[in-house]
C-alpha cells in the first residue's frame, strides 16, 4: 500500500518460508514442453506455416507489399547512384588486398547484392566486398599460390595463370563460406555471433586496419613487394618495404599524399556538415575520376612507371565449379570468416533497424549471406558481407530499401558491360590511398584503449589480447585468441565473484554489502553471505572456501575436533576420571588427566555429534574438563542469499549439501533465501533433502529469514557499544529490535519516536511483532 503523500510503502504479510508460502498460495500446473514436443512443432507443416516460412525465406515479400512509391523511390534512386559508384571505387581497391585482379571487385559488388535483395532483412546495409574479408581471403590466396615459389599441389589448377589460379582458389573459398553461412542459418544457429562482443569486435577491427595499411603500403610506394601469410608475416612485409624503401615511385607517392589528404579534409566537412549537405561529397569518386584523366593525359605508365589497373574485361565469365580439394585445403580459414562476415553484417543491420523501426533476423541473415555467396562464387566473385563506409553512404543519402542496393547493383554493372575501360589507366596507388583514406574509423578505435581501463579492466585484455594476436598471429589465429581470453575471463568473472557478508540498513527490510554502509544493523551470531553467480563445479570449491573465510572458522575441523573431544570425555566416564553431577563434569582423579588422542575411527570424525550414552548435551561454547579444548563458534544462524544463482549443476549438489550438513552438524541453523523456483524444483528432482538438509531452510526473502532468525533466538544476548562499555540486552528488548528491521524509509525518519510511545506527527511507522506478523502502530 502506497501512503499518499509520501515515497514509503506499507506491507502487511505473514513471514513466508517456501513451505508455509506454497501452502497457502496454489500454484498453476503447467505443462513444460518436451524435446520431442519441439521437433514435432519444427517439423509441422499446415497453410500458415508454410506462408510465414515463404515470407521468411524471401523477406522482398513483405516490404515491397508496403512499398511508398511516391515518398520513397526517388531517394532510392539517389541512394542508389550514389552508393554504386562507391561500390564500383572500393570493389576495384579491395580487391588488391585479396590479391587478385582489381575487377573482380566488380563482380562481388553486383551477384550477391542481387541475391540480398531477394533474401536479406535488412533494408540499409550495402552488400558487397569487405576490406577485413577481403584481406583474410588475400592470405589464403597468397598461401596457396605464393608470388614466389611453387603453389601447392591442387588437383585442377594446371595450365592456369597465376591470376587464373589465385580467382579460382577464392572463388571456392567463397563457396565453401556460402556454405557454412547457409548451413548455420537452416540450424538456427545465428546465436554465435552474440560470442563476439564489441570489445573483441573492436580489436580485431583495429588489427586488420593495421594489416590493411602495411599492405597498401608497396602500392602507395610503387614497390615490388611479394604476398606474405601465417604468423608475423606484417613483420615480414614490413621488413621488405624498409630493405626497399630508397626504390620508392615518387610519382606514385606524391599521388598517393595528395589524395590521402584531400579524401580526409573532405570527409571532415562531410561530418561536420552532414546536417545541411543535401548527399556527402562523393570525393573518392571525384578523385579517381581526376586521377584517370591525369594518368591518361600524362602517360602515367610510361613516363614515370607506375602501376596501373590495365586492361578490364567487358562483360561476366562463365560459371564454374568450385574445386573440392580447395575445401579441404581452406576448411579452417573458412569458419572465421564466416563468423567475421557475418557479425560485421548483422551488427550493423541492428543498428539500421534499431533507428529506422524494423526487425532483422539473425539466421534468415546467415541463410542470405550464405545463399549470396555461394551465388556469387560460381561466377568467381569473392566472399561479401557490408563495408561501413559504404552503408552509410546508402543510409544517409535517404535509402530506404534494398531498391538502393539493386540500383547500385545495376550502376556496377553498367560499369563493367560498358564503361569500364575508362578505369584502365587508373593507378593503383590511388586504389591504395582511398584504402587507406578509409581507414581512419577504424584506426580510431586506439582511443578506446584509456576507456576500457578506467571502466573495464578485463575488458581491456580482451582488447589488448586480440588485437595483439590478431597483429602478429594473423587474423584467423588472433581472432581464435581473442574468442579464447574473452571466454577465459568471462568463466574467471562467474568462476571468482566477489562475494559478500550482507547487513541490515537500519529502518529498511534492505541489505546491502556491510563494507559499503556505515547505518548497519547486524545481530549477534548471525551472518549473512551473499553468492552473486551461478554455483557449478568450476567455482564450488571458490564458493566454499568464500563461506568458510567469511564465517572466521572451517565447519568440517570444529565438527571433527568436537567429535574427538566428545570421545574422550565418553572414555574419561568409562574409565571413571571424570563424573557427571548436577554442577557439571567433576575430575575424580589426583592427578592431571594425560592428553591423549584416539587414532582409531578417524574418518567417522566428520558424522552427527551423537551425544547418546551422556547424562546431558555439552555446551560446545562453556570450559569443558581434562584440559579438553575446542574453538567456540559464535555464529548460531547462517543466510545464504541465493537471488543471483542462476543454476546448480550436480558437483554444485553434492558440494552444497556436503557443506550443509557439515554447518547443521556444528548447530548451526543455515537458511537459503530467494532461491529461483527451477533450482528448487530441481533440488526435490535430485533428492537433495533428507533428515538433516530439509525444505524448510528455504525462505522467500531475505527479511523473512532475518526475522524468523529473530524470533528464534529472541532469549539470546547481544553485544552492544555504549560509550566504549558492553552491555547485555534483555530478552524483551528483542521486540524493539524487530520493529526497528521494517521501519519505512523517510525523510521524516529522525523525527519520528519509536514504537509503543506516543504520537508526534502524522505519518506511521511499519511494525513487527514476535509471530513475523507486519502490523501498524501510531507514532
Amino acid at each position: 500500500m502506497m501512503r499518499p503523500g509520501a515515497r514509503q510503502y506499507v506491507v502487511n504479510r505473514p513471514l513466508y518460508s517456501e513451505d508455509s508460502f506454497a501452502d497457502e498460495h496454489e500454484k498453476v500446473c503447467r505443462r513444460r514442453k518436451t524435446m520431442l514436443d519441439h521437433i514435432k512443432l519444427y517439423f509441422t507443416c499446415d497453410a500458415k506455416r508454410a506462408k510465414n516460412a515463404a515470407l521468411s525465406l524471401l523477406p522482398v515479400i513483405g516490404w515491397m507489399r508496403i512499398y511508398r512509391v511516391k515518398e520513397w523511390l526517388l531517394p532510392d534512386v539517389v541512394s542508389g547512384i550514389s552508393t554504386g559508384l562507391v561500390a564500383v571505387l572500393q570493389g576495384m581497391a579491395y580487391c588488391l588486398l585479396a590479391s587478385l585482379p582489381p575487377w573482380y571487385g566488380l563482380f562481388s559488388a553486383f551477384f550477391p547484392v542481387i541475391i540480398y535483395f531477394f533474401m536479406g532483412t535488412s533494408r540499409h546495409i550495402s552488400v558487397g566486398p569487405f576490406s577485413v574479408l577481403c584481406l583474410m581471403i588475400g592470405s589464403v590466396v597468397t598461401r596457396i599460390i605464393p608470388d614466389e615459389g611453387p603453389p601447392v599441389n591442387i588437383t585442377g589448377l594446371e595450365g592456369l595463370s597465376i591470376d587464373d589460379q589465385r580467382v579460382l582458389v577464392a572463388s571456392s573459398l567463397s563457396f565453401l563460406v556460402g556454405i557454412m553461412q547457409l548451413g548455420m542459418g537452416l540450424l538456427q544457429v545465428g546465436f554465435v555471433v552474440m560470442y563476439l562482443s564489441d570489445t573483441l569486435v573492436s580489436g580485431f577491427t583495429t588489427a586488420a586496419a593495421i594489416h590493411i595499411l602495411v599492405s597498401q603500403l608497396k602500392f602507395v610506394l610503387g614497390l615490388q613487394v611479394p604476398g606474405f601469410s601465417g604468423p608475423l608475416s606484417l613483420i615480414y612485409t614490413l621488413e621488405v618495404i624498409f630493405n626497399k624503401i630508397t626504390s620508392t615511385n615518387l610519382c606514385d607517392l606524391v599521388i598517393s599524399l595528395v589524395i590521402m589528404v584531400i579524401v580526409f579534409i573532405v570527409k571532415e566537412v562531410n561530418d561536420r556538415f552532414k546536417s545541411k549537405l543535401p548527399v556527402p561529397i562523393p570525393i573518392e569518386v571525384i578523385m579517381t575520376v581526376i586521377a584517370c584523366g591525369l594518368s591518361y593525359g600524362f602517360d602515367f605508365e610510361n613516363k614515370f612507371g607506375i602501376d596501373i589497373v590495365g586492361h578490364i574485361p567487358q562483360g561476366y565469365e562463365s560459371p564454374v565449379a568450385p574445386n573440392l580439394q580447395i575445401f579441404q585445403e581452406t576448411a579452417m580459414d573458412a569458419f572465421p570468416m564466416a563468423i567475421v562476415g557475418f557479425a560485421v553484417a548483422f551488427s550493423v543491420a541492428k543498428v539500421y533497424s534499431v533507428k529506422h523501426d524494423y526487425t532483422v533476423d539473425g539466421n534468415q541473415e546467415l541463410i542470405a549471406f550464405g545463399v549470396s555467396n555461394m551465388f556469387g562464387a560460381t561466377f568467381k566473385s569473392f566472399v561479401a558481407s557490408t563495408a561501413l563506409s559504404r552503408s552509410a553512404v546508402q543510409e544517409s543519402t535517404g535509402g530506404k530499401t534494398q531498391v538502393a542496393g539493386l540500383l547500385s547493383a545495376i550502376i556496377v554493372m553498367i560499369v563493367t558491360l560498358a564503361i569500364g575501360f575508362l578505369l584502365a589507366p587508373l593507378p593503383k596507388s590511388v586504389l591504395g590511398a582511398v584504402v587507406i583514406a578509409n581507414l581512419k574509423g577504424m584506426l580510431m578505435q586506439f582511443t578506446d584503449i584509456p576507456y576500457l581501463w578506467r571502466r573495464d579492466k578485463p575488458d581491456c585484455v580482451v582488447w589488448l589480447c586480440t588485437c595483439t594476436a590478431s597483429i602478429l598471429l594473423g587474423l584467423d589465429l588472433g581472432l581464435a585468441v581473442g574468442l579464447g581470453v574473452e571466454l577465459i575471463s568471462v568463466v574467471l568473472r562467474v568462476q571468482f565473484p566477489r562475494c559478500s557478508l550482507l547487513a541490515n540498513i537500519k529502518g529498511t527490510d534492505i541489505y546491502k554489502d556491510r563494507k559499503d554502509y556505515l547505518s548497519i544493523y547486524e545481530p549477534e551470531g548471525v551472518k549473512i553471505f551473499r553468492i552473486p553467480s551461478p554455483i557449478f563445479f568450476a567455482n564450488i570449491d571458490f564458493f566454499r572456501n568464500k563461506l568458510v573465510e567469511s564465517l572466521g572458522f572451517n565447519p568440517l575441523q570444529i565438527l571433527k575436533k568436537r567429535n574427538t573431544a566428545l570421545r574422550r570425555i565418553k572414555k574419561l566416564l568409562k574409565n571413571g576420571d571424570l563424573q557427571w553431577t548436577s554442577m557439571g563434569f567433576l575430575n575424580t582423579t589426583c592427578g592431571p588427566i594425560e592428553d591423549s588422542e584416539d587414532k582409531d575411527n578417524m574418518e567417522e570424525l566428520d558424522q552427527p555429534i551423537d551425544f547418546k550414552d551422556l547424562p546431558a548435551r555439552i555446551d560446545w561454547n562453556r570450559d569443558l574438563p581434562a584440559n579438553i579444548f575446542v574453538p567456540r563458534v559464535d555464529v548460531h544462524s547462517l543466510i545464504l542469499d541465493f537471488a543471483a544463482v542462476s543454476f546448480l549443476d550436480i558437483s554444485a549438489l553434492k558440494g552444497l549439501k556436503t557443506m550443509l550438513k557439515e554447518l547443521i552438524r556444528i548447530d548451526i541453523e543455515v537458511y537459503i533465501v530467494a532461491c529461483d523456483p527451477y533450482i528448487l524444483e530441481k533440488l526435490h528432482d535430485c533428492c537433495f533433502f533428507d533428515d538433516e538438509v530439509q525444505p524448510s531452510m528455504f525462505f522467500l526473502t531475505l527479511h523473512d529469514a532475518m526475522l524468523n532468525v529473530m524470533e528464534k533466538h529472541y532469549d539470546l544476548t547481544e553485544k552492544k557499544s555504549d560509550h566504549g562499555k558492553v552491555k547485555q540486552t534483555h530478552p524483551l528488548e528483542w521486540k524493539r529490535i524487530l520493529c526497528n528491521l521494517s521501519l519505512s524509509a523517510s525523510p521524516l525518519s529522525p523525527h519520528l519516536s519509536r514504537c509503543g510511545q506516543t504520537q508526534v506527527g502524522p505519518l506511521q511507522k511499519l511494525q513487527t511483532n514476535l509471530t513475523g506478523a507486519h502490523i501498524l502502530c501510531p507514532l
